[in-house]
């Protein structure tokens, strides 16, 4: 699909996207929260459509209903040899170790650039947890055996966090007495150590899904250790005991996503982005600090977050717990006067593009100059982007930053491979187009890989 984008005014209100990493965790505890779970403003991305479709061969079964989902599990069922995890980061990671679980042997596959990303992390410690694994070298597929038996583990947290969540959710549904046991029998408790962690926010988001499904929540240690005692006794919130308690839950409105609609409307407002809870532990909330380093026109209204266009300088933000927000930020970094540094580069390399390179190429494209030094990317904004022909890399972030970009570039902007926002946000360009941009798609120059 080839989108273009004309400069335009914005104006009006806009729901922000549920949040995928909510979505897709909740479809995970929904899995290990034996009973029925009715899941409320359920997302409807790639991403979330491929975490659904896991948990179903998984065992669960779900229905839709007028938006929420009703989701009904026993546990870890599996009733297919194979689970397919697309081009979903989160879900290959979180999946993975409670997969292991089941004593039945799974391959684990994906598509697109999550074939090549390294998955030695299970190599490494899967087996210390007694689950047998074989893999291509590091890449998929996979192909595991459990069941999972929790044991003291030591693990690397600088890759991503997303590991040590499939972790804490794979301890918390294991059968209490799979616990390591020493001399006295029965380990009175099992931990996980972690070394460098890195977007500890996400992290939080993780122990409350887990907290609010009724899933035992490990002592946390200041993010360097997570400890699961050997205690029985753990109530759900819902009421009753875990098995068959059930649950619900409301998807959050996604930061991520409406990080995007923020910039926009920094850029091309007035607009006001409804359904992002301030409250949130989604580490891209700090969208706001960095929107207000920028001296953006922005308040909190009981309606909604109200943004407008101004002035706006450079400024500096530290992004290494929320590298998702590298995009937005260099669309808002063009349209700042002033140097604008990002720190956390280190964490773009392993995602749907190497996203350092890509953000550095494609605004090159429109006139933007960004240095990377280190783990920092300099981004010398003057207010001027030049309308240009961009192509997202086939990463939803990069073809939503160009977007945004285009806003109040002095010609139109053209992307292609923009079809690239399904991941995550499907209604992105139809959002804008709510709020007035000039968007115009065309759908015969889509390709399939």
């Amino acid at each position: 699909m080839i989108v273009t984008i004309q400069p335009s005014q914005l104006k009006g209100n806009i729901q922000a996207p549920a949040s995928k990493s909510s979505m897709q965790r909740a479809c995970a505890a929904a899995l290990l929260a034996k009973g029925t779970t009715i899941i409320h403003n359920p997302g409807h991305s790639n991403d979330d459509k491929a975490a659904l479709d896991i948990i179903q061969r998984l065992g669960a079964k779900f229905e839709e209903e007028s938006e929420k989902l009703k989701v009904t599990s026993d546990g870890v069922q599996p009733v297919s040899p194979e689970i397919n995890c697309g081009e979903s980061g989160l879900s290959i990671r979180m999946f993975t170790p409670l997969v292991a679980l089941s004593d039945k042997e799974i391959r684990i596959n994906g598509s697109g650039s999550l074939t090549t990303r390294p998955m030695d992390f299970f190599d490494e410690i899967l087996p210390q947890l007694n689950v047998k694994i074989k893999s291509q070298k590091g890449k998929l597929p996979l192909v595991i055996q459990g069941p999972l038996q929790p044991a003291n583990i030591e693990v690397d947290g600088s890759l991503s966090s997303q590991f040590l969540t499939g972790l804490l959710m794979a301890y918390a549904a294991s059968p209490s007495n799979s616990l390591s046991k020493g001399e006295g029998g029965l380990a009175s408790s099992v931990s996980i150590k972690v070394n460098n962690l890195k977007s500890k926010p996400y992290i939080d988001l993780t122990l409350d899904v887990m907290k609010k499904f009724g899933l035992k929540i490990p002592e946390n240690r200041n993010y360097e250790e997570f400890i699961f005692h050997n205690d029985s006794s753990q109530v759900s919130p819902f009421g009753g005991d875990l098995e068959g308690a059930g649950a619900s839950y409301t998807v959050e409105g996604d930061w991520s996503g409406g990080a995007f609609l923020l910039v926009a409307g920094a850029i091309a407002g007035p607009i006001t982005v409804r359904g992002l809870d301030l409250a949130s532990t989604q580490a891209d909330k700090a969208i706001i600090d960095a929107l207000m380093a920028a001296n953006a026109g922005i308040a909190m209204e009981a309606k909604g977050i109200r943004i407008h266009p101004t002035d706006m300088n450079g400024f500096y933000f530290d992004a290494t717990d929320c590298p998702d927000l590298f995009p937005p930020l260099v669309a808002l970094a063009a349209y700042c006067k002033g140097r604008v540094t990002i720190k956390g580069v280190s964490r773009l390399v392993h995602k749907e593009s190497n996203r350092a390179l890509t953000l550095q190429d494609e605004f090159d494209k429109m006139g933007v100059l960004i240095k990377l030094e280190r783990d920092e990317m300099i981004i010398q904004g003057n207010g001027i982007v030049k309308g240009a022909d961009v192509h997202s890399n086939h990463d939803h972030r990069i073809a939503m930053a160009c977007a945004v970009a285009g806003l109040k570039a002095t010609s139109e902007m053209v992307i292609e491979e923009a079809q690239a926002v399904n991941k995550s946000y499907p209604d992105f360009y139809e959002d804008l187009k709510k709020l007035g941009a000039d968007v115009s798609l065309n759908n015969k120059f889509t390709f399939h890989e």
